[in-house]
């Protein structure tokens, strides 16, 4: 009887040790590095961008609405809409750097340590492309960005420089205070 137990219980040890473990949490989705984006701008396309220290600004062309950061004053928000053409442009800055592509945003370590600024700011992107939603999200912290960081970095001020010349953005109140 104890011969047979022991045989037991060593069949259920190694069917349990021979069992791959499942992962608790599903693996975020991968944009396909393949992908290529559509020659011209799709119906639906639409993006938000949230950056700066706490990602408190955000232009997102999904509600029409811009909300800039007023630091000591919380935040504003307005409404401002791209027109086709600014649309236009800022897609084909997206084809440029092929934004549907994975990209790499950290970089690497320089003998083995990782220099990091305080306070820093960060980019969170959402981008609506023929029916597919693509997602980046880029850390300020590191002292040396990696160059697809860069890309994404330029294209928010490629888009916000847009926003600085709409007359609603202008009416906002100016920022008082800083980031220590």
């Amino acid at each position: 009887m104890k011969k047979r137990l022991l045989f037991i219980l060593f069949i259920l040890f190694l069917s349990a040790c021979s069992q791959a473990e499942e992962p608790n949490e599903p693996e975020p989705a991968q944009v396909d590095p393949a992908a290529s984006m559509p020659e011209n701008m799709p119906d639906d396309f639409d993006f938000s961008v949230q950056f700066g220290v706490g990602k408190n600004n955000e232009v997102n062309t999904f509600e029409g609405t811009v909300t800039k950061d007023l630091i000591a004053d919380g935040t504003a928000t307005t409404e401002v809409t791209l027109t086709e053409e600014e649309m236009k442009a800022v897609y084909e800055k997206m084809k440029e750097i092929n934004i549907v592509e994975t990209k790499e945003f950290t970089p690497e370590p320089v003998n083995g340590t990782m220099c990091n600024i305080e306070p820093h700011e960060d980019d969170e992107w959402e981008i609506i492309i023929d029916g597919e939603t693509i997602t980046h999200s880029v850390s300020g912290a590191y002292c040396d960005p990696t160059e697809d960081a860069e890309q994404l970095i330029g294209l928010r001020d490629n888009v916000f420089s847009i926003i600085r010349g709409k007359e609603a953005y202008k009416e906002l109140p100016d920022a008082k205070g800083g980031y220590d």
